[in-house]
């Protein structure tokens, strides 16, 4: 089974990201989640202390990005150049961040990687998700990590589906997604590019990309 507008190729940017070794050799953007915390820490390692602050605890920050004093950052995390993470930002580690990134008041992230540019700015809560360049999630939508009935994740589109093996999926926003401010996106939620979500949308499964989500029944092409 092979959900093709849904693989690494056809959702992200490589060029946007310091991550893109941990893409290499992988077919969808959910490979990478177990591996994000080792990825860090091993990338960590080879940052130019000229351009990033080492912290303890594996913490790297770029010198140009700017930092609330109230914010919590746990390691293993990086922390991209001219990034701001705003009051009471709280990463909680595994938390690969891009350049030109916005994390802001109250926003959560855990085993995330945000690419370029990417707007995580009011009440988000991010975890086991990879976020494409220059996505914005609106006020308040959050990733649902976690089935409520605890077991593993299935990617579906349509008749295909894909057993992902993992319990914690956040949610794959390919290049340019924005997300309505209150949305939920469910586990196992895949938005392809250029794709919006109307405000205060309950989402699962894949949602093509250049299109606009309305809701489950009513999915149409960007004109």
């Amino acid at each position: 089974m092979m959900l093709k507008d849904f693989t690494i190729a056809n959702m992200l940017d490589m060029t946007q990201t310091i991550a893109g070794e941990l893409f290499e050799g992988k077919t969808y953007p959910w490979e990478v989640l177990p591996e994000i915390g080792d990825f860090i820490v091993k990338l960590g390692k080879t940052l130019d202390p000229a351009e990033y602050d080492y912290l303890e605890g594996d913490i790297w920050i770029a010198k140009s990005a700017k930092v609330a004093p109230t914010a919590c950052i746990n390691g293993p995390a990086i922390i991209g150049k001219n990034t701001e993470v705003r009051h009471c930002a709280f990463i909680r580690g595994k938390a690969l961040v891009g350049e030109g990134c916005v994390v802001g008041n109250s926003t959560e992230l855990k085993n995330v990687v945000l690419f370029n540019n990417v707007q995580v700015p009011h009440y988000n809560y991010v975890g086991d998700a990879v976020l494409g360049y220059k996505s914005h999630m609106g006020a308040g939508s959050i990733c649902s990590n976690v089935k409520s009935d605890k077991k593993l994740v299935v990617v579906k589109d349509g008749g295909e589906k894909i057993e992902t093996g993992l319990k914690k999926f956040g949610a794959m926003l390919a290049d340019h997604v924005e997300v309505g401010c209150g949305s939920v996106l469910n586990p196992g939620t895949v938005i392809g590019r250029n794709t919006n979500i109307y405000p205060l949308s309950p989402v699962r499964g894949c949602v093509p990309a250049n299109s606009i989500y309305k809701n489950k029944d009513e999915i149409v092409a960007k004109q």
